[in-house]
């Protein structure tokens, strides 16, 4: 298709085939190729496998969701808006936008890295169904939700220090309390983690800290060889201690317990 020629050999006729082709209006073409757009530009829906031009500044929304993308090349540099590259193939957020005004979903691919997102966002922060085991790269500031649901997660580390909005991490696979944000200015999820266990015999975020500093929770690499098994190492569960984990409790006034499902209780 003449949609998918290299950026740089575009002339002004291609761009403006192009614009016209896929409803983008307003715009100005720069030197490089680029244009910039006074106002949205939707791109969802239009079986792509790259963005058709190269973009730079749009003050409205940007939406290329729902398609078979494998690159964020020809992205915006800066969105006044919400930005949306959900639903497709990509397996990296290099390319993608440096700011963007409103929320920023990568939802529903294959990200295995958050590397490469903007450093603040201004809305909602969307990277669940993906294949992320860690939080790395991901913005430093959220001023909404935040949700990370439906990865491969096992641990908080490299959360954002503040999120003003809730906090949605259900379905992952979170032990342990260790790197929470400082603070949430909603709800905290993490339902269908192992924490979750934990989580539901107090649920106070606030006295976090004060379990934190229980230090019921330890994490050993005890290896076990099995001579059946040609002597495969395997890793103990996660051990909570449990006259720690009662104290805690007792102290903010909730009942004792036995035992805490998916824990070697000692």
């Amino acid at each position: 298709m003449k949609y998918l020629k290299l950026f740089e050999n575009f002339n002004e006729e291609d761009i403006h085939s192009i614009c016209k082709r896929y409803g983008i209006k307003n715009y100005t073409i720069n030197n490089d190729g680029s244009i910039d757009v006074d106002g949205y530009v939707d791109l969802s829906e239009e079986e792509l496998t790259k963005l058709p031009l190269k973009f730079n500044v749009v003050s409205g929304h940007f939406d290329c969701s729902f398609n078979k993308l494998t690159s964020l090349e020809g992205c915006p540099e800066e969105i006044n808006g919400d930005f949306s590259c959900s639903k497709n193939k990509l397996t990296s957020l290099e390319g993608c936008p440096k700011e963007v005004g409103g929320y920023f979903s990568c939802s529903n691919n294959i990200l295995t890295s958050l590397e490469g997102c903007p450093e603040e966002i201004n809305g909602d922060f969307y990277c669940y169904n993906n294949k992320l085991t860690s939080l790395e790269g991901c913005p430093k500031k959220v001023d909404g939700n935040f949700y990370c649901s439906y990865n491969f997660l096992t641990s908080f580390e490299h959360c954002p220090k503040k999120i003003y909005g809730n906090f949605v991490c259900f379905n992952n696979k979170i032990t342990s309390f260790d790197y929470l944000p400082f603070s949430i200015g909603g709800n905290f999820y993490c339902e269908d983690n192992p924490i979750y266990e934990i989580w539901k015999l107090f649920e106070d975020y606030d006295r976090i800290d004060f379990f934190n500093d229980c230090d019921p929770i330890r994490e050993p690499n005890i290896i076990i060889l099995d001579l059946f098994n040609d002597c495969d190492p395997i890793r103990e569960p996660d051990i909570i201690i449990l006259d720690r984990l009662n104290f805690f409790l007792e102290k903010i006034g909730k009942p004792p317990v036995n035992n805490v499902k998916g824990y070697k209780c000692i």
